[in-house]
């Protein structure tokens, strides 16, 4: 008898020891959630209600102006069309509104979802991956920095453009060291870097630019690569050749929907939007591709009528804010610049990714941190190489 008590004390003590782990970690591991009394949960719904009424105002307000915002610009495009003239009152000269109300309670349970991961944005390995399986194409990569400037420097000058306002668009963009490959926020390498738009190169062109470029100017861009081919030889023809049927595929993928920039940006997020995208790599297109995006403004403006040479500040405006928003700055009389901000030439969206636009809320504001950023950066070492390149 006292051996077999002794032997079910035994198993007893075993199975406590192995449910007991268990028994303190009921949830997997995890903590058990916090204790919350009846009054902590009252008055969190009550800070919770605030936070919704007054953040609901705040949208309703903001909905509002951003509403207006856009009726204003249609009807300055209007009139610009009809060759009236634009006046102070077209535009919205309130500072768009910030919300101030309380801020957003924390549930004292500790079961408030998480944040929403952040969207992937793809990086220049997406590109090649892209362009080598929907393409069969592999970008031909420039010996050195210098050569891509020096291709970049005789397609602008070829166009017409000036080296000023190249070296100093390009000072603003990447910050005057930039290279040919640079995408926007992997400017500076920097543990856990990530990309924030696939805006890529020495004029920063989004996937959805070098679509719309292709589309659009695909056909010259095929003719100016012919015009190299005839006069190479060997290797190097047959290089160009096979080049030119890889733009050849691209530009009837590019064409395949409506000339619309909506458009434009779903094909840019496809595999084969992101492969064209890598064009902007190659030693031959991308000097293209960067290049044309700036003369499609200067020939915007002069369509329009603005026989003077744009400066760089200016080009810039138009390169930031699109050809129609940049065109409406340039345009304005320097009595305005000082009255009309800069809410009036973004969308909701982009002005609040725009640190610049934000800070320098004023046309006059924007322009002189557009030039004095240039002032800066144009002293540097990838700056002074583009501007000897010319």
């Amino acid at each position: 008898m006292r051996l077999g008590f002794a032997s079910d004390c035994l198993k007893l003590v075993i199975l406590l020891s192995a449910i007991a782990p268990a028994a303190a970690q009921p949830n997997d591991g995890r903590p058990e959630p916090p204790v919350v009394s009846a009054q902590d949960m009252a008055e969190y719904q009550q800070k919770l209600e605030e936070y919704t009424r007054a953040h609901q105002a705040f949208e309703a307000q903001a909905s509002a102006y951003w509403t207006s915002v856009a009726e204003k610009r249609r009807a300055r495009f209007g009139k610009r069309r009809n060759n009236q003239e634009i006046a102070l009152d077209d535009y919205v000269l309130a500072q768009p509104p910030l919300y101030s109300g309380p801020p957003k309670p924390r549930d004292p349970s500790g079961i408030e979802p998480p944040p929403p991961p952040k969207p992937y944005v793809p990086a220049v390995a997406d590109f090649l991956r892209a362009a080598a399986e929907q393409f069969d194409f592999v970008p031909q990569r420039p010996q050195s920095e210098i050569e891509f400037k020096q291709a970049y420097a005789r397609v602008a000058s070829a166009a017409g453009l000036t080296g000023e306002q190249v070296v100093r668009i390009y000072a603003f963009e990447v910050g005057g060291n930039g290279t040919y490959d640079v995408q926007a926020g992997l400017e500076t390498p920097r543990q856990n870097a990530q990309a924030i738009t696939t805006a890529l190169g020495y004029n920063q062109l989004l996937a959805t630019n070098s679509v719309e470029l292709l589309a659009e100017q695909g056909d010259r861009f095929v003719r100016l690569l012919n015009a190299k081919a005839a006069a190479s030889s060997g290797e190097a023809k047959a290089m160009l050749e096979r080049k030119i049927d890889t733009l050849r595929r691209m530009i009837g993928f590019s064409r395949s929907v409506p000339d619309r920039w909506s458009e434009h940006e779903k094909l840019a997020a496809t595999p084969q939007g992101l492969g064209i995208h890598a064009l902007n790599l190659d030693v031959d297109v991308g000097p293209l591709l960067q290049t044309q995006k700036l003369f499609d403004s200067v020939v915007f403006a002069r369509r329009k009528g603005y026989a003077t040479t744009l400066t760089a500040a200016e080009l810039e405006a138009m390169n930031l804010t699109g050809d129609g928003n940049g065109f409406d700055i340039v345009m304005m009389p320097p009595a305005l610049r000082d009255q009309v901000v800069t809410a009036n030439f973004f969308q909701r969206g982009g002005y609040q990714r725009n640190p610049i636009a934000i800070r320098n809320n004023t046309v006059v504001k924007l322009l002189a941190a557009i030039d004095a950023r240039m002032d800066r950066e144009v002293k540097l070492p990838g700056a002074r190489d583009l501007a000897a390149a010319f």
